[in-house]
């Protein structure tokens, strides 16, 4: 399917009481380099594609687009056994016994899911690791399946080559009687941009209803249009906020891209629900892939516009583009969105950043309580004194020090993901399936 590739999709119905300015959308290849004199981008002509232009100050570079997040849905039904499998796991996963939660993962097609709890609205099961989070049922009137694809495993690969991994996941599961659903996808753009982010509300115009901005112990981190709605706009202060979850994966895609240390980088991101995407037309993730293009160019020409405000003009449809919006624009959906991650491993692990820092701050803090200034001194008294400690709570719940630390391992394994704390659990449980419908059979046989 090649519709619509430069033009916005079907249109979304609009609130009354907007008025919008008059579009202006550059060259879709336009933005690819640094570029641009305000003037032109003013105009809506395209910005130069071959150097910036420095003298006011501004200076636009993409760094990367795609898909962020990801949801998709499946219709079927879940295997027998599969749901056997989920009810005994899921009660391990509410055992009161720390050791007993532990157990409660499913290994499946090279992931080590951890089964949560608890369910989610009308799935009563969750499986969940470092790539996907699956929501099941038993299928019938429900899908079967509904998943979210991180943004970690969205950095790896496209969204095709997930969706075809997390179709060999649920083949597994069940048998699927359709192909996959878009239920919502996040599109963004990560940039660095030098210019102004002072603008006044008022120069929003959008078909959505709230507007909002947000700033952090001073600092402007960004703007949310549209909460609550179809669709969701945000531009924040990405490497703020990447730099607070040790989102070290980005920082390192970044500087593939260019970026340099000291550079602010900037999300211009698009939330885009199922009944906008019906409304377009589009609903399987393979028509949704060939509208990137359209998605984009209608989120940002026709559903949201930053424009310059003029108090003096009452007619908002004169007012011009703002220069930002045009490079944003001009984005091309066609080529390829930056750089990957060559490695992935569906585990959710903290960085090594934030394990050592943790491990520094108590080291450090236990130091300076005993008084202790030599580095190594310290840690040999705090390993001795961190045992002890340990002792005394595994005596008191009857274990043995190994014994309470192997349990203690294994629920931070079952959260991460990195290892099966119990390989023969699955084979016992689908063999006391077969026990069990024998022992049925055969009273059923003898009119018991």
């Amino acid at each position: 399917m090649k519709p619509k590739d430069r033009q916005s999709p079907g249109k979304l119905s609009q609130p009354a009481g907007q008025d919008e300015p008059a579009s202006a959308r550059p060259s879709a290849r336009g933005a690819q380099r640094p570029a641009g004199s305000r003037a032109r981008a003013e105009q809506g002509t395209p910005p130069s594609n071959t150097v910036p232009n420095n003298s006011n100050g501004e200076y636009f570079r993409p760094l990367r687009w795609g898909a962020d997040s990801l949801y998709l849905s499946y219709i079927g039904e879940l295997l027998p056994e599969v749901l056997e499998r989920l009810s005994v796991l899921k009660a391990l996963a509410q055992s009161i016994e720390p050791g007993e939660q532990a157990r409660a993962q499913y290994p499946l097609a090279g992931h080590i899911f951890e089964v949560k709890d608890k369910g989610a609205s009308l799935f009563p099961y969750v499986l969940e690791d470092g790539a996907f989070r699956i929501q099941l049922s038993k299928g019938g009137k429900l899908p079967m399946a509904y998943v979210k694809v991180s943004s970690t495993y969205l950095s790896h690969v496209t969204p095709a080559a997930a969706e075809q991994a997390l179709y060999a996941v649920l083949q597994l599961l069940g048998t699927l009687l359709s192909p996959a659903q878009v239920s919502r996808i996040d599109l963004f753009v990560d940039f660095v941009w030098n210019g102004s982010m002072d603008w006044p509300r008022e120069a929003w115009v959008t078909r959505a209803v709230s507007i909002d901005n947000y700033s952090e112990n001073g600092i402007f981190t960004g703007w949310v249009v549209g909460k609550g709605g179809v669709m969701l706009g945000r531009l924040y202060y990405k490497l703020l906020q990447a730099t607070k979850i040790g989102a070290d994966y980005l920082l390192n895609l970044w500087q593939q891209a260019g970026w340099q240390t000291g550079e602010d980088v900037w999300r211009q991101e698009f939330q885009i629900k199922r009944d906008a995407l019906k409304q377009m037309g589009l609903s399987r993730l393979p028509e949704v892939i060939a509208n990137l293009n359209g998605l984009w160019s209608y989120a940002m020409t026709e559903w949201l516009k930053l424009t310059i405000a003029n108090a003096a003009d009452k007619t908002r449809s004169r007012w011009p583009i703002h220069p930002l919006w045009g490079y944003l624009s001009a984005v091309d959906w066609e080529t390829e969105g930056g750089p990957l991650t060559r490695t992935f491993e569906p585990t959710r692990v903290p960085s090594d950043d934030r394990l050592y820092s943790l491990f520094l701050a108590s080291l450090l803090g236990y130091s300076a309580k005993r008084g202790i200034l030599d580095l190594h001194q310290g840690y040999e008294a705090m390993i001795a004194d961190v045992v002890q400690f340990y002792m005394g709570k595994a005596y008191a719940l009857g274990l043995s020090f190994d014994d309470y630390i192997a349990e203690r391992l294994s629920i931070k394994t079952r959260l991460f993901n990195t290892l099966v704390n119990d390989s023969e659990l699955i084979a016992r449980i689908d063999a006391e399936i077969l026990e069990a419908q024998a022992e049925a059979y055969r009273k059923a046989s003898d009119g018991e």
